[in-house]
This record gives structure tokens, sequence and C-alpha cells, in this order.
């Protein structure tokens, strides 16, 4: 019975000490949460980018064994990051769908910088692409195989890929 009541003082007296830490916790936990999931994001987004870029080398390399390609000619300083093509493709993409209110030569200019930028992430990865040659909708259809060689390398592209379908019940 002794050590029970032995034990039961220092048991209260760390409830009474907690208690303090306890309610603050409560009243700022939105905040903690909200700190945490911005963070979670962060690192979410940083790893996303990291898987991109890893794919991209090991398609690369894999494309460049099987053709004995020489890599070398790829590091040249006036070559544009990969990383910055992905970005402004990404960025143009949504542009040249276009929108009610913008006028159709400003469509044909981020349609001709998209179809620009796709030119460039193909030589910059050695996939083969026609879009010089082809007009009207053989060209359309080219942008979108194109957008499919450059996803299946490893480039992601939003959109390039169907989502898949969900259950409704």
């Amino acid at each position: 019975m002794e050590v029970g009541r032995a034990l039961l003082v220092p048991l209260m007296v760390a409830a009474v000490v907690c208690i303090p830490v306890v309610i603050a916790v409560l009243i700022c936990a939105d905040e903690l949460v909200d700190r945490f999931a911005g963070r979670w994001a962060q690192w979410r987004s940083r790893h996303r980018e990291r898987r991109t870029i890893a794919r991209l080398d090991r398609a690369v390399e894999a494309d460049a064994l099987t053709r004995n390609i020489d890599l070398s000619r790829l590091d040249r300083p006036d070559r544009r990051p990969l990383e910055q093509l992905a970005t402004e493709l990404r960025q143009l993409r949504g542009h040249r769908v276009g929108g009610p209110g913008r006028a159709t030569v400003w469509h044909e200019a981020a349609l001709a910088s998209y179809d620009n930028r796709l030119r460039l992430a193909c030589a910059a990865l050695g996939i083969t692409q026609h879009l010089d040659e082809l007009t009207g909708v053989d060209r359309q259809i080219e942008r979108v195989r194109v957008e499919g060689l450059l996803h299946r390398a490893g480039l992601i592209l939003p959109g390039s890929r169907p989502e898949p379908r969900q259950r409704h019940r």
C-alpha cells in the first residue's frame, strides 16, 4: 500500500506539470499540422523531381548504350538544361490549349513556342521528331506522338498520359 502511495505522488506531480504543455499543444495543433503538411508537400515535390531526373538519366544512358551514342556531345555550354525545358514545356502546355479572351495570334505563338521546346527536348534525349515537316492535323498527331516518347523517356507532362478512370457507384 505504501509503494502505491509513493508512486501516486510523483505521477500526480508529473500530471500537473504536463497539463500546460498538453493545453499548448492542443491550441497550436492546427498550426503544427499546417507546417508539417507544407514541409511534407515540399519534400514530396523535391522527391518527385529527383525521381524524374533519375529516370531520365537511366533512359538516356540506356538509349545511348543501345545506339552507341557519345553522351559527351550533350554536355555543351550552349545546351539548355533538360530540367528547364521540362518546366517550360509544362507551363506552355496549359497555354497551348488556350481559352476564351486570347487572340488567335497569341495561341499560335504559344503553340510555336511549345513545339520549339518539344524539338529541344527531343534533341537533348536523342528522340526523332518530325514537327518541322508537318502541318495541320498531322502536326498535332506528331505532337502527341512526341509527347508520348518524352513520357516514356521519363519527362512527364501533365495530361500526356491518360489518368486511370475511377468507378462510379
